[in-house]
């Protein structure tokens, strides 16, 4: 360790001196600082890793105690010789530790000055003052005619050397530029092709016109910039391009897609030869004047980046770019300007060849202070400034309006009910059988798709035209998705997206462990459904574990963090989820104890019925009438329950019957006997008997007694047993008494109450 942070301290050295260097190349020192808040990252992990270990020195420190006192027993030699050496990795750890904090702080600060540089170099770069005068345009001129001769001379003998000694490099880059460019397209056009083509639909939906008009903005300028960056990546890869011809063709390559994308932008938007495809009511002059309008600021803003690259290679005067610069910023403003005076509004009802209404107020004027102030910039020697501006103005604009165009096309999709008027919503309903409820959720995942990607392909192109590097974007990308501190918690993305996507592989391995197990393992060995469900049952309560903890673990979730929380709120959660915990339990008691399982007969206090399914919280019974009773597991543990069905199926059913006293009794249980013999689904083991149970108060009272092998078929069966009953008694002249009750009637002289007699006499 102590090796590793020499190493990191001859590095700082090292960017400290490259800072001092490269101090006017804002590239290099976001590349530098990139590097210095690695060394943070890396100081930060050895740091929180070497107290770790002083923690665990210092925990079995406390276990062996301080040394014996004077006086006391000494203690075993192994004690001691363990003290000591704890004592002295604990003391040098603690030094390295110290050296780590030095070093990481170093970095830290290399990396906060390194942002003020660049700061500072941004700003003076803005607001550096030029004064116009008439020395600076005669000099300009002379830097031009100087620097278009030395233009084609260096270009001139490039293009020779190449020519005579890089022609199979040359066309072998451009083919294989080619083939990475046409590829993406073809993939761009497969997977969006029906976003791409208008197929002259005279009437298209306001969804296929928002599509149409930002996938092909967004795959086309995409396949074209593959082409490019190939293109480049390959020249400089087979040795074409020279150190002084590099960066002109990158600049150059660079205006080919700015121009291309405003261009493909404009005309998704505008669609100056198709009315029916414009997402703006505007008449067909307006589009055209606008179109070129933005096409004419995108060349003039793309050529001045260009022609200023060419002069920083070409070594020319820096008068050369500022004048250039500020031509382009002064024709933009003009401009600007004049677009404020075009006429494009027309109404809902009015055609598009008409005249149209000008702008409204706030654009016009809008448009015109935007104009007035580049100007103004120009005139006051701010050309800097102006350039960025014009640069926003242009580049940020288009991208914006990419942008919103991707929110909207989106939102569209999104809503309710018109994602199945979409090709691809139709295309789901017919192959896949998609329901609208189905469709409604696909159309929202398709929305917010859209959104995520517009945001990730405008963003970055916005924050680059503001002056950030490549570099800066991909280190905040990177911290977003590896580590997002909130306090003393850091969260992953990447590792929260790891540790879902291995819950889900672990749940389906789990589905199709259940699976395989009861239907090749189980079923083959003839158990019973019960036991098949209390297999699957536990096999997915100890898959669903393991793949949460192992999700947990992959997404680097430290769940020590949590403990002080989560102690606080134990008592309380405890009190709150004690019902869901006991049944918890109560169910896997269940399916360890197998009381009851599912298929069996089982009654429990009022309910009767046949156990369906054993889950987490409670168990579900079915009764007779089809009534699903949901019971709590606990419930089923600590009471009563009557299972008919616990060891095997077999049952024992009864058929009483009553005879009137004139029946011979024997024969009455003979012919029982014989009818019950004649049901094959009646054991003989135990033998089927008749009770002669008693005298009843009309009736002779007898119970026909018998076991079948499956409970179930108990009701079937004494229904027939019945019938057979009373038609073979019947036959047999046996008659079945009914309850009889005699009511006498006794007649004779009435009773005259005394108080009757009374009133009577008088």
């Amino acid at each position: 360790m102590k090796g590793q942070l020499d190493t990191i301290r001859q590095q700082l050295t090292t960017f400290r001196g490259r800072v001092e260097s490269d101090a006017r190349d804002d590239a290099r020192l976001a590349e530098l600082r990139i590097q210095a808040e690695e060394i943070v990252g890396q100081m930060q992990s050895a740091s929180d890793a070497m107290k770790t270990r002083v923690e665990q020195i210092q925990a079995r420190l406390s276990a062996l105690g301080e040394p014996p006192a004077a006086g006391q027993p000494p203690e075993a030699p192994a004690v001691t010789e363990e003290r000591n050496r704890l004592l002295n990795e604990r003391s040098q750890l603690n030094l390295i530790v110290d050296d780590a904090g030095n070093l990481s702080t170093s970095a830290t600060q290399l990396a906060n000055g390194i942002t003020n540089l660049r700061r500072t170099l941004f700003a003076e770069t803005l607001f550096r003052h030029t004064e116009l005068s008439g020395e600076l345009f005669t000099e300009a001129g002379q830097a031009f005619v100087a620097e278009v001769g030395n233009f084609g001379s260096t270009f001139g003998s490039w293009i020779g050397f190449v020519w005579r000694f890089k022609q199979i490099q040359l066309f072998g880059a451009i083919a294989l530029s080619l083939g990475a460019g046409l590829l993406f397209l073809s993939g761009g056009y497969k997977f969006f092709g029906r976003f791409l083509r208008r197929n002259g639909q005279s009437e298209p939906t306001y969804i296929k016109r928002l599509s149409v008009a930002f996938w092909s903005t967004v795959v086309q300028t995409m396949s074209l910039a593959a082409f490019l960056a190939a293109s480049y990546l390959l020249l400089d890869g087979f040795n074409i391009l020279r150190s002084d011809v590099a960066p002109i063709i990158a600049n150059f390559f660079g205006l080919i897609w700015f121009v291309t994308f405003v261009w493909k932008l404009s005309y998704g938007v505008l669609a100056p030869g198709e009315p029916e495809w414009r997402l703006v009511r505007i008449t067909n002059n307006g589009a055209r004047l606008l179109t070129v309008a933005v096409l004419v600021m995108a060349v003039i803003n793309g050529l001045d980046y260009l022609l200023g690259a060419i002069s920083e290679a070409l070594n020319s005067p820096l008068v050369l770019t500022i004048v250039k610069s500020l031509v382009a910023a002064v024709l933009i403003g003009l401009i600007l300007i004049a677009i404020s005076f075009v006429r494009p509004r027309i109404g809902d009802d009015e055609d598009f060849n008409g005249n149209g209404h000008a702008w409204p107020r706030f654009v016009s004027i809008m448009l015109r202070v935007m104009g007035g102030l580049l100007i103004l910039l120009v005139l006051t020697g701010y050309i800097g400034l102006a350039r960025f501006a014009s640069t926003q103005i242009v580049l940020t604009g288009a991208v914006l309006v990419l942008i919103y165009l991707g929110l909207l096309s989106g939102k569209a999709i999104s809503k309710q009910g018109a994602f199945k008027n979409t090709g691809a919503g139709r295309r789901l309903a017919q192959r896949n059988k998609f329901n609208e409820v189905a469709l409604d959720q696909a159309g929202l995942a398709a929305g917010l798709s859209i959104y995520a990607f517009a945001l990730l392909f405008g963003i970055p192109l916005i924050l680059i035209t503001w002056g950030f590097q490549i570099a800066d974007i991909e280190s905040w990308i990177f911290r977003f998705f590896t580590e997002i501190r909130i306090g003393n918690v850091s969260i992953s993305i990447i590792g929260i997206l790891g540790g879902v996507l291995l819950f889900g592989l672990g749940y389906m391995i789990t589905h199709w462990v259940q699976k395989w197990v009861d239907n090749n393992v189980m079923a083959r060995s003839q158990v019973d459904v019960g036991v098949r469900n209390s297999v699957k049952t536990g096999i997915g309560y100890l898959g669903v574990g393991l793949a949460v903890l192992i999700g947990v673990s992959a997404a680097g979730i430290n769940l020590s963090s949590f403990a002080l929380v989560a102690s606080a709120l134990s008592v309380g959660i405890g009190f709150g989820l004690q019902n869901i915990v006991s049944n918890f339990v109560s169910g896997l008691i269940l399916l360890v104890e197998r009381p009851f399982k599912v298929g069996d007969h089982v009654v429990t206090g009022a309910t009767e019925g046949i156990v369906k399914r054993i889950s987490v919280r409670a168990t579900e019974i079915e009764t007779f009438r089809k009534q699903s009773i949901i019971v709590p597991n606990s419930d089923l543990i600590n009471s009563p329950v009557g299972n008919w069905t616990h060891r095997n199926k077999i049952g024992r059913s009864e058929v009483p019957i009553s005879v009137s006293y004139d029946a011979d009794a024997q024969k009455v249980m003979d012919i029982l006997l014989e009818l019950v013999d004649q049901i094959p689904e009646v054991l003989r083991n135990p033998e089927p008997h008749v009770e002669f149970l008693s005298f009843g108060p009309s009736s002779l009272n007898f119970e026909l007694r018998f076991h079948l092998a499956d409970m179930g078929e108990g009701l079937r069966i004494r229904n027939d047993l019945r019938i057979a009953i009373l038609k073979r008694f019947r036959k047999e002249g046996i008659e079945i008494p009914f309850p009889q009750q005699e009511i006498v009637f006794h007649r004779g002289k009435p009773v005259i109450p005394e108080e009757s007699h009374g009133l009577g006499g008088a």
